[in-house]
């Protein structure tokens, strides 16, 4: 069968994080450490994972503001960690989501959001963003109380959905993440937003683009229903 459903990553995949920089300059005088925050967040997310201690993102989010805060000299009250994960629900689409969801769905393709986020942040985004009517379903890894890239966190994805690995195929833009669908019988297409650079280690994706609607076209091209 051919693929059915197209999962997509939400957090720098499909949201724009770059409006969460003018929050880390206000708060650390650098705009840059609002990556290395969110790096920190995702090792301990994947640490968490590893190690079978059982959390949420929302609360590895506040820890690791906390820990860079630490780290610079810098503390930072509730008040402005709240600040700055509230505008995690505020996130703006990238300019060419809208365009490639468009045609996706006119391809007849399923569309589904899947996330680190809990339920209810992930659906909040959506709706902030104006993107909840373009998805068909809404999947959080909390709900299999994991976090991706583990092989729990795509199988509960399979499940849900009910079809064989082979028809689902993730979009992502971080390398391993695609490699943790790919390593549990998905497709994966890799979206180079944040860089060309994918690691020789990992599995390769079935589709590489530079942005989504040409993430979308080489989809539809490859897998179009007929």
């Amino acid at each position: 069968m051919p693929t059915q459903v197209i999962l997509f990553d939400i957090n720098e995949t499909v949201l724009d994080l770059s409006v969460l920089k003018p929050k880390f300059l206000h708060y650390f005088a650098d705009e840059h450490y609002m990556n290395t925050w969110f790096a920190m967040l995702l090792h301990s997310s994947t640490v968490c994972l590893v190690t079978e201690v059982k959390t949420d993102f929302k609360s590895l989010a506040l820890a690791s503001l906390h820990s860079l805060a630490s780290r610079l000299g810098k503390p930072l009250s509730d008040e402005g960690c709240s600040d700055i994960l509230s505008t995690m629900a505020n996130l703006p689409a990238h300019h060419d989501i809208k365009p490639a969801l468009t045609a996706l769905k006119q391809a007849g393709f399923k569309l589904v959001a899947f996330s680190n986020s809990s339920t209810a942040l992930l659906q909040s985004q959506l709706s902030n963003a104006d993107l909840i009517e373009y998805f068909d379903d809404v999947i959080s890894v909390e709900s299999a109380a994991t976090f991706k890239p583990s092989a729990k966190a795509y199988q509960y994805a399979v499940d849900t959905l009910a079809l064989p690995p082979s028809e689902i195929c993730l979009v992502a833009t971080h390398d391993w993440d695609t490699h943790g669908a790919l390593s549990c019988g998905l497709k994966a297409a890799f979206i180079e937003r944040l860089s060309a650079f994918y690691n020789p280690h990992y599995q390769t994706p079935d589709i590489i683009g530079t942005d989504m609607e040409e993430i979308a076209q080489q989809i539809i091209t490859k897998w179009k229903h007929h």
